[in-house]
């Protein structure tokens, strides 16, 4: 478990440009990171070609950032976190 001085909560923002190519990868990420998932919200924008998701999260940062860097890595997928400054 982690330190709690460390744990954050926080939101990711996820814009999946490419989904044919990306959204399998992307789930499969936030599958394995499932663990400090809390909520999630995905739309498919078809007209556009685009997926929005949003994530609630709490965890610690190294492995926010570990997810965020992971996803940010996929070809066509655009990310962005905010954290709490508060320390849970």
């Amino acid at each position: 478990m982690a330190n709690l001085k460390e744990v954050r909560i926080g939101v990711i923002g996820i814009v999946i440009e490419n989904r044919r190519e990306s959204a399998s990868k992307v789930n499969q990420l936030l599958s394995d990171y499932g663990h400090i998932i809390v909520g999630r919200m995905g739309i498919p924008y078809r007209e556009r070609d685009i997926s929005v998701i949003s994530i609630i999260v709490d965890g610690t940062t190294d492995e926010i950032g570990a997810l965020t860097g992971r996803i940010g890595s996929l070809p066509g997928v655009n990310v962005r976190s905010a954290l709490s400054t508060k320390k849970f």
